[in-house]
């Protein structure tokens, strides 16, 4: 009985040994689909394991080299232009750390890109004395201090060195200068705002009156501006007409209206806006000096280092007005004036006029903000005032003080709110207009009037650097444009290169 428990115990563990063996059984009771369905079931898992793994990986390897190519493709696009928050690495630090800024060097024109997230960045003055840290050139770093708020008005020391001053200086010597001399009337003398000829009320109206009905249009009045015929109307006594007519429901002027316009227009003293927008005396020399590809390394240095500290996209640093070199020699001035314009539906900004309205009345330039440098140090005088800075509130008739008028700087110099000693090297940053909360040019900032007292001895020399900005959004686009095309034009044409002229751009003062 033993023995048979025994053996059928030894079948059992063969049975069993049969079934995890890869052999076939020779037994027929054990039956062969069995061995095999379990063989080829754990065959089956493995190789779909394998395969659902390496088909996982598989996939995330393409779309990580799609994601790839993505990020590559739109953030190595043109950031010169498009960039709404400045193109230019800010430079200037608030907390008084200076920021790396790379060595300036010469670049391509680009201005084909343009978008409508294109902004003008502001530097914020904090306070009158606020000094700012800035990197211009690499290891080195300058102070900017805030001297006034209204205006937005900055000094640097040491912008320029001294080899950099005199070769400015040496470049104007050589292009030669010119006389900018608007002298001031003596006693007796008419004021410069007046007609050159003595021209009665009946005659003016009759030369405006093209179609002769005894009516004046506004179409008659655009029309004598563009044929530049300013000898005996001067574009002030034109705007102050205009704006006679479009106050009459009518918008037009019989001779009696136009009798009171124009006779308003012709009153010494009674349209002093106009005077200080575009008639201001001075009595200077100056000349222009091209700073774009091909000039003097120094002078693309400067426009460079102009665009790191405005932090203004390139494209409009380079396609503003050139650089402006001026020579005062002993008792050389400037009268208090703005070096922009308030804008006016009937004018046009001069460095925009290739997409400008050409029925606009008149050209007037549209400085963003002015950087001023100091090519000298004036031995006396020769100070750059601001009379109104920081007044608490600004209007015209207070600029006449008992009697006085704080915009003649060789009688009120002394009296202006803020004084700039003239010293070598030192840039005057300013902000000519507001922002229109929006972040583009706004209003003109009246505060903005300064002048150039008299200089007592010595010499002076100074430069200005304007940036171009036409307070219409959409016309600047258009010009930018525009002055790409031409560029892409002469490229095409495989001519040698040449600068673009800035006669055709701009007009000089």
């Amino acid at each position: 009985m033993q023995s048979k428990m025994e053996e059928t115990e030894e079948n059992v563990m063969e049975e069993d040994e049969s079934i995890f063996s890869d052999k076939p059984l020779s037994s027929p009771f054990n039956s062969p689909f069995r061995s095999t369905r379990l063989h080829i079931q754990r065959s089956n898992v493995c190789s779909r394991a394998y395969f659902v793994v390496v088909m996982v990986f598989f996939h995330v390897y393409i779309l990580n080299v799609i994601a790839l190519l993505l990020y590559v493709h739109y953030n190595n696009g043109p950031g010169d232009l498009v960039s709404g928050d400045g193109a230019t690495p800010a430079s200037v630090s608030e907390s008084g750390s200076p920021l790396p800024h790379p060595a300036p060097a010469p670049r391509e024109l680009h201005v084909e890109d343009y978008s409508q997230s294109y902004s003008l960045p502001r530097i914020e003055g904090i306070r009158v004395g606020h000094v700012q840290q800035v990197s211009l050139v690499p290891d080195r770093t300058h102070e900017m201090r805030t001297l006034s708020l209204k205006p937005l008005l900055f000094e640097i020391p040491g912008f320029l060195s001294e080899e950099e001053c005199r070769v400015v200086v040496q470049l104007a010597q050589l292009k030669g200068l010119m006389e900018s001399q608007t002298p001031a009337p003596s006693q007796g003398q008419e004021e410069s705002n007046q007609p050159l000829l003595s021209l009665s009320t009946e005659e003016v109206f009759s030369l405006l009156d093209l179609n002769q009905d005894g009516l004046l249009q506004k179409q008659e009045i655009v029309s004598h501006s563009r044929s530049r015929d300013g000898t005996w109307l001067s574009p002030d006594n034109l705007r102050q007409i205009l704006t006679g007519l479009e106050d009459r429901p009518s918008g037009m002027l019989t001779l009696e209206d136009f009798r009171r316009v124009y006779d308003v227009s012709q009153r010494p003293g009674q349209q002093r806006s106009g005077k200080l927008w575009s008639q201001f005396k001075q009595r200077s020399k100056h000349t222009w000096l091209y700073q774009g590809l091909g000039s003097h390394h120094v002078l693309q240095t400067l426009r460079n280092r102009v665009t790191s500290l405005t932090r203004l996209p390139s494209a409009l640093v380079d396609l503003s007005e050139p650089l402006q070199v001026i020579r005062y020699e002993h008792g050389d001035f400037s009268n208090a004036h703005h070096d922009s314009s308030p804008s006016h539906t009937e004018t046009t900004c001069a460095h925009t006029r290739l997409a400008g309205n050409t029925s606009a009345l008149t050209e007037v330039f549209c400085r963003y903000l002015t950087v001023s440098f100091y090519l000298s140090s004036a031995e006396e005088g020769g100070e750059t005032t601001f009379p109104v800075a920081d007044n608490r509130t600004y209007e015209e008739q207070a600029l006449v003080q008992d009697g006085v008028d704080l915009t003649e700087t060789q009688e009120t110099c002394g009296r202006g709110n803020l004084r700039i000693k003239p010293t070598a090297g030192t840039a005057l940053l300013w902000y000519n207009h507001l922002s229109d909360g929006r972040g583009w040019m706004g209003e003109l900032d009246e505060y903005s009037l300064h002048g150039d007292c008299p200089v007592r001895r010595g010499v002076k020399w100074v430069a200005n650097s304007w940036v171009n900005v036409d307070p219409d959004h959409q016309m600047q686009a258009r010009y930018q444009r525009l002055v790409a095309q031409r560029h892409r034009a002469k490229s095409a044409a495989e001519e040698h290169y040449q600068p673009l002229s800035h006669s055709d751009l701009h007009q000089d003062l």
